[in-house]
């Protein structure tokens, strides 16, 4: 599976972003596709992901309300639209998929077994 983020940019606070993730090659019923972000200096955390079959979503608590992970009917790509965005929320986000999909390591960074290149999201005035 390859997969490929794209969307990211320059964006005054209070502003929205969409990022897409487009997913190549056969994926199984059951995964997780998540994004994560990595902001200077700090290390790669969870942002938001699907559960599938189920279709769940799962987001770390500072950005429910703002943002919303979505996909589309094919499953082939995951949305993440971002609203009133913050500083804090600079970062490098990626996407990744975890083909072997435990509820209760969806938030894990290690469970995540592909990743895509990362795309820049910056929030500045």
């Amino acid at each position: 599976v390859q997969l490929q983020a794209f969307g990211g940019g320059l964006v005054q606070p209070g502003g929205s972003l969409r990022l897409s993730c487009a997913a190549s090659g056969r994926t199984p019923q059951n995964y997780h596709m998540g994004w994560f972000r990595q902001a200077p200096g700090k290390e790669r955390e969870f942002v938001a992901a699907i559960r599938w079959p189920s279709g769940g979503h799962y987001y770390k608590d500072d950005v429910k309300g703002r943002f919303t992970i979505s996909s589309d009917n094919a499953r082939t790509t995951v949305y993440l639209q971002m609203n009133d965005l913050k500083p804090e929320d600079t970062a490098v986000y990626y996407c990744a998929v975890d083909f072997r999909p435990i509820l209760s390591s969806l938030r894990n960074v290690a469970s995540y077994d592909y990743w895509g290149q990362g795309t820049l999201v910056t929030v500045s005035s």
